[in-house]
């Protein structure tokens, strides 16, 4: 290669790369920094408490808690094992996590982080957990039992079971008494009323495959549903109609609606987070990928300064095949697990 050559591929790339930059990112949104947290183990769900500018991380058998101001760690929930999800009750000052493994809900102060009582489920490995607001219900949703068990937030009182047909993944409340579920391994969505436990709806979710994440415009009524088939399915929470769906990365396990820009997030384990614009409540527009890290495929949206969470960490080669586990997946790096943070 002559020097003239070499110098031209070289100007090629730096144009090549200035131009990538100057590209809007989609929704005006990039990484724009990681929060370190250290430790061992997986990690799911994140919520954010907006009022108190906090993040609340799932992160094996503990919950990390996040100063969303100054980007530290200021406290953890500890034993509980196997923690999927936090679901947050502002008005009761209560907070509740979901604990696979245990079977069991932890309930503590949202103050000063203690532990107030621990709850026993009734069902198998609950995973996702939402707060009802109108009746003042938790519901776990449990994945191993395809049930979810409605307590009482104020007191911790197990209420009820309703059999949901299928396996729960994650759930959202409309505010308005009426909570959704996604099933995973039915593609199928159900609506069911928070105070009497009975399914009002229980709508087919093709072309949608696998569904997971879930998200809600509760103003015009309709749902987002992130699915393993690499599609969001955009779905008419009062008849269940599927509206459209749009292509989204693979690996997806969370979804969340922004009322404030119309915008709607999928996060995905390939390391992008897909944005889509809400134009009507019947036209919605693909507006692109914005790259995050490999892993990364929860998320948590905060409402008020707009910024997304994820969770993820470094990954090392597979273990070696075993007749049980034929494709392992890759090994988490021991200190590496992290929070990204997206802004506009």
């Amino acid at each position: 290669m002559t020097h003239k050559h070499g110098l031209a591929v070289a100007l090629l790339s730096l144009a090549t790369a200035l131009a990538a930059a100057a590209q809007p990112a989609p929704g005006g949104y990039r990484l724009v920094r990681a929060i370190p947290i250290g430790g061992e183990g997986g990690w799911d769900y994140l919520t954010v408490d907006t009022v108190a500018h906090r993040l609340y991380v799932s992160h094996a058998t503990r919950v990390e808690v996040i100063d969303t101001e100054k980007n530290v760690v200021v406290g953890a929930i500890p034993d509980t094992p196997g923690v999927h999800g936090i679901a947050l009750a502002p008005g009761l000052g209560r907070g509740f996590t979901s604990n696979g493994r245990a079977g069991t809900v932890t309930v503590f102060d949202l103050k000063s982080l203690a532990v107030i009582t621990t709850v026993r489920v009734t069902g198998d490995k609950p995973d996702a957990i939402a707060y009802e607001p109108t009746s003042h219900r938790v519901f776990t949703f449990n994945g191993g039992s395809a049930n979810a068990t409605a307590i009482e937030a104020a007191t911790g009182q197990v209420l009820g079971t309703l059999a949901l047909g299928g396996s729960p993944e994650f759930a959202v409340a409309d505010g308005k008494g009426q909570m959704y579920v996604n099933l995973e391994d039915t593609a199928t969505l159900v609506t069911f009323d928070a105070r009497t436990l009975e399914v009002k709806g229980r709508w087919p979710l093709a072309p949608c495959q696998t569904p997971t994440g879930l998200g809600m415009d509760r103003e015009h009524r309709r749902l987002f549903v992130g699915c393993r088939s690499k599609v969001m399915a955009v779905v008419d929470g009062d008849s269940g109609r599927v509206i459209t769906t749009l292509p989204i990365g693979s690996g997806v396990d969370a979804v969340a609606f922004d009322p404030a820009s119309a915008l709607v997030f999928a996060s995905n384990g390939d390391g992008t987070v897909t944005v889509v614009h809400e134009d009507s409540p019947e036209k919605f527009t693909l507006v692109g990928n914005v790259a995050t890290k490999p892993g990364a495929k929860t998320l948590a949206l905060d409402g008020t300064t707009h910024r997304i969470y994820l969770s993820t960490a470094q990954y090392g080669p597979p273990p070696s095949p075993t007749a049980e586990q034929p494709h392992p997946k890759p090994s988490i790096l021991a200190g590496t697990f992290e929070i990204l943070v997206l802004e506009r």
